[in-house]
């Protein structure tokens, strides 16, 4: 046999040659291994229907009782897109601007990444991306939002076993239906309906070139917060379909010059948050599980809620430190229940903690209310003659605010100025079960231990308990508080609230006859004297020990107001009492009600309660501010031209500025006004500072104010 002989050089780089084979084979058996794994993984991965999941998550509109939105909630989801009905123009913008190979590749787009990758190092800006619409659809449906080379991988890969499972038609359907638009929209359909008020198949091209341009950047550019960056955004969008053929110039020119118009409701101001997660608690629990979008039709008067904001944040600002308190609420209700207005904090942003339904407080001589009811379903009658002098029960002697007893009283001058002595005297003559029965029949839902202090307030009760207690007492029927007025799927009435009827007295008309006495007395000539109106109103006020929590309560013919002071961890205030600062909260918010109501009175049965301006009209006087983009001038309600107002600091601040000087206005389209004041603009003055949004349809030189507040982070956009 033929045997082959090498140099020694040679075998040694034949045994290097043949050492690596086994790692070699063990390393491709290893590759082999992975990449079979994940295509039996792959293979295992539903593609119907229920693999992108919908939710069952709805989304809601919150409107006030004017019927305009002031709120959302959740995603909104609108009706899905179909692969034999994809919606054009939008479905061309896509492509274009997301992918404009996409009718041709199997999944990736090599060219585009090339282009892509060219383009990044050329420095030009135009719009080119890498990852094509099967890969993104790949990513929203399974993966996450990693950046790695794994994840690019498991995408790619996705994207290509898509392309074999479905149709270019079903790709873009579910593509479209998964996708994120901004402003809470999830789905092409859905951000057709939250930004401009339709379906997706009746869009424009210069509407679908403005939610095509969303999808890169869906927070940043959506049109209600950015309509600048969103227009430009569209410019570019609507530039690729003139460059792929899907748009004729004639047809891109028009769309550029189109002024669109936005039916996006508002981002949730602030102050409206309390209400917007009441109202959704309150829908849930009226509708149960919400698997489409709903509108919720509200109780609350914007005006008046915007008033109880601004009165709140103005005392706490100016008293808050003084008298070392830091934490409100205030809750007005109508005569049926109905809520007006709602603050349950000083400031939602920083908490969500509402103080109205959820802080349960010792109410103090608030619960005195309880006492006196018993006591005159028991026989007693307001001008029954007490005396105010030492007791003690159970080894318990309490005294006066004011140290001193004045022996005899009428049980009206005992409640009126808030008598310990003899609602402790009261207490014990009908007995503490009997006090406890009334308070539960009035509404109080939590511990009432039968101590001798029962009297005084030592329980607790939240904010909703006690004005809903004072309103039964006050108006002789049982008032039950609500929000939502009717629940609306698209133009179909989920919940529609029924007309209150034959609501039955919860106390014996002699004795609501004779509360409604004292109250009246408490206001008129006791402890409720910094409430007095014009006109005849009702209350009590409330303190407890050591200056903890601080209440009033008080009543006219059409409204109710509670209004309670303190701080989250107990501490004592500065010498804050019921008749005090809470009284004066009271008052500011009535007050500025008052102004409102008689500006309404004119046209309240026929029209809005602005100023219905003509065009042209002028207007002068010493302005009100009622928020940053309302004024309130020679009793008309007069909207700030560009301006979406907001309450708060801002106005205060704006206020100050104005320093009692007159306004000049002239009217302008669509029931709106330009003021200026010492030749300033003030709606230019509010955007530059950043003191509110520009409204949709804003004149150009608003938008640009308020883009300078943005770039120089005033105001409302600091931090940002």
């Amino acid at each position: 046999m033929l045997k082959l002989r090498l140099p020694g050089t040679a075998k040694l780089m034949l045994r290097r040659i043949i050492r690596p084979w086994p790692l070699i084979a063990l390393a491709s058996l290893a590759g082999f291994l992975i990449l079979a794994s994940l295509i039996l993984v792959l293979l295992r991965i539903p593609v119907g229907p229920a693999s992108i999941s919908t939710g069952t998550t709805a989304s809601l509109v919150l409107e006030g009782r004017d019927g305009q939105p002031f709120a959302t909630r959740g995603l909104l989801r609108g009706e899905p897109v179909s692969a034999n009905a994809l919606p054009e123009p939008l479905t061309a913008a896509v492509i274009a601007i997301e992918d404009r190979r996409f009718m041709s590749h199997h999944g990736i787009d090599l060219r585009g990444i090339a282009r892509a990758a060219f383009r990044n190092l050329s420095g030009d800006r135009r719009p080119e991306g890498a990852s094509t619409i099967s890969q993104q659809l790949a990513r929203l449906t399974w993966l996450s939002q990693e950046r790695s080379l794994t994840r690019k991988l498991q995408e790619a890969m996705l994207a290509f076993w898509l392309e074999q499972r479905l149709s270019k038609e079903e790709i873009l359907a579910r593509y479209l239906n998964a996708a994120y638009f901004g402003g809470g929209a999830l789905g092409a359909d859905a951000a057709a309906r939250r930004y401009f008020g339709k379906a997706a198949n009746q869009l424009t091209l210069a509407e679908a070139a403005t939610l095509a341009g969303l999808l890169r950047a869906p927070s940043a550019l959506a049109p209600n917060r950015n309509r600048e960056g969103a227009r430009e955004r569209a410019g570019l969008v609507l530039g690729a379909m003139q460059e792929t053929g899907a748009a004729t110039p004639e047809a891109v020119a028009e769309a550029k010059q189109a002024d669109l118009t936005l039916r996006a409701p508002p981002e949730t101001e602030p102050g409206r948050g309390y209400a917007a997660d009441w109202a959704e608690a309150e829908t849930r629990r009226l509708i149960g599980p919400m698997p489409v979008d709903l509108t919720v039709r509200t109780t609350l008067d914007p005006q008046l809620q915007a008033m109880a904001e601004r009165v709140i944040a103005t005392r706490l600002d100016r008293d808050g430190e003084r008298f070392h308190v830091n934490q409100a609420a205030l809750l007005a209700l109508a005569p049926d229940g109905a809520i007006l207005a709602a603050v349950g904090g000083r400031d939602y942003e920083k908490s969500q903690f509402n103080r109205i339904t959820q802080a349960r407080r010792q109410p103090g001589s608030l619960f005195k209310l309880f006492v006196y009811a018993a006591a005159m379903e028991a026989g007693r009658r307001p001008e029954d003659i007490v005396p105010d002098e030492p007791i003690t029960v159970e080894g318990w002697s309490p005294g006066n605010a004011n140290g001193r007893f004045q022996g005899p009283v009428t049980l009206r001058q005992a409640f009126a100025q808030s008598i310990n002595s003899v609602a402790v005297r009261l207490q014990e003559e009908v007995g503490r079960p009997r006090v406890i029965a009334v308070a539960r029949r009035l509404g109080l839902s939590g511990e009432l231990p039968p101590n001798p202090s029962l009297a005084l307030g030592t329980s607790e009760a939240t904010l909703l308990e006690m004005v809903t207690a004072y309103a039964t007492v006050g108006y002789g029927t049982r008032v039950e508080p609500f929000l939502v007025q009717e629940v609306r799927a698209r133009d179909r009435a989920l919940f529609t609230r029924p007309e209150r009827r034959g609501a039955m007295p919860v106390l014996a008309p002699a004795a609501q006859q004779g509360l409604l006495t004292l109250m009246l007395a408490t206001v008129q000539e006791g402890t409720g004297r910094a409430a007095r109106l014009d006109r005849p109103v009702a209350g009590k006020t409330g303190t407890t020990q050591d200056n903890r929590d601080a209440w009033f309560i008080g009543m006219t013919a059409d409204v109710i107001l509670g209004v309670w002071v303190g701080n989250d961890d107990n501490s004592p205030m500065r010498d804050v009492s019921g008749g005090g600062l809470p009284a004066a909260i009271w008052h500011d918010f009535m007050a500025l009600a008052d102004r409102l109501r008689t500006a309404e009175a004119p046209s309240a049965a026929t029209a809005p309660a602005e100023a219905k301006a003509e065009a042209g009209e002028a207007l002068q006087g010493v302005p009100e501010v009622v928020d940053t983009g309302t004024l309130l001038i020679s009793g008309r309600l007069i909207r700030l031209n560009g301006v979406v107002g907001f309450p708060g600091d801002f106005v205060l601040q704006m206020r100050e500025w104005i320093g009692g000087r007159q306004a000049q206005c002239r009217a302008q389209s669509g029931d709106t006004w330009r003021c200026s004041v010492a030749g300033r603009d003030l709606s230019e003055l509010v955007l530059t500072n950043g003191g509110g949004r520009a409204a949709s349809g804003a004149p150009e030189e608003l938008r640009r104010a308020e883009a300078t507040a943005r770039s120089e982070r005033r105001g409302l956009w600091a931090g940002q």
